[in-house]
């Protein structure tokens, strides 16, 4: 199996959503899937209580990445279900796009962009730590893997400053900033955690035909999803801290 537990921020759609499905229909899914969202019991969260019906692995559990208080809850409600256990694979999904130009934005707008994009990931990952921790200390495994511990943000390559030059036709200045601040995020963590067993790595999911990524984009999200998955499963301390895309190439930052 990729790992005994796993976490996935806003799993109520797209990738996410595609996330939860394919880790629970894996011929060795996890014992744990949480599967997060703001609103599980709103009508935004339907299919994935459909998914759930069918999958006594996953476990709906409320968690708004901008909001400390229910990050705390999520944590509580994780952590009883894992009883001794920690938890081995937070998957940081959650995001918000915006096409802002430097015409039409506002501070809001960037601000808003930053609290979901950069701070929220940062503020799960510190919250779930301990549960991070424990999985770590009591996996009986050597290096750094999925399977042990690890953080994984779901990037863009439209946050790299080294391919921004060349990827022109959409400015979307929230958007790209916010995602450039997460790379940060991933180093840092990387850097601070991989002593402690714990592995943090960013991955680019491709241009996806999501809400998000809209008709337009050339990729499905079953494909992206897929890839992702393959990718998880061949990290090791040597791509802790990478910026890697759903096939596992390396991406600049």
């Amino acid at each position: 199996a990729l790992a005994r537990s796993v976490l996935v921020t806003g799993s109520n759609r797209g990738i996410g959503l595609e996330l939860v499905r394919q880790l629970a229909a894996s011929p060795r899914p996890p014992q744990h899937i949480f599967a997060t969202c703001r609103d599980p019991e709103g009508p935004r969260g339907k299919a994935l209580r459909e998914l759930a019906a069918q999958h006594p692995s996953i476990k709906l559990v409320q968690l708004d990445t901008v909001n400390l208080p229910s990050i705390r809850g999520a944590v509580r409600a994780v952590g009883s279900h894992l009883k001794d256990q920690g938890l081995n694979l937070l998957i940081n999904n959650a995001g918000v796009s915006s096409h802002a130009t430097l015409h039409s934005l506002d501070s809001r707008e960037m601000l808003s962009a930053f609290a979901t994009n950069a701070v929220g990931p940062l503020q799960v990952a510190k919250e779930f730590l301990p549960l991070l921790e424990k999985a770590a200390k009591g996996a009986g495994k050597e290096g750094l893997s999925c399977s042990r511990a690890a953080v994984i943000n779901i990037s863009t390559k439209l946050g790299s400053i080294g391919l921004c030059l060349g990827v022109l036709e959409a400015p979307m200045y929230p958007y790209r900033a916010s995602k450039a601040a997460q790379n940060m995020v991933t180093r840092c963590m990387a850097a601070e955690l991989q002593d402690k067993g714990i592995l943090c790595t960013a991955i680019h999911p491709g241009w996806v035909k999501t809400d998000m990524g809209t008709e337009k984009a050339p990729l499905t999200v079953e494909h992206s999803v897929r890839g992702i998955l393959t990718v998880l499963a061949s990290l090791s301390r040597d791509t802790s801290g990478a910026f890697l895309d759903w096939e596992g190439n390396s991406l600049p930052w």
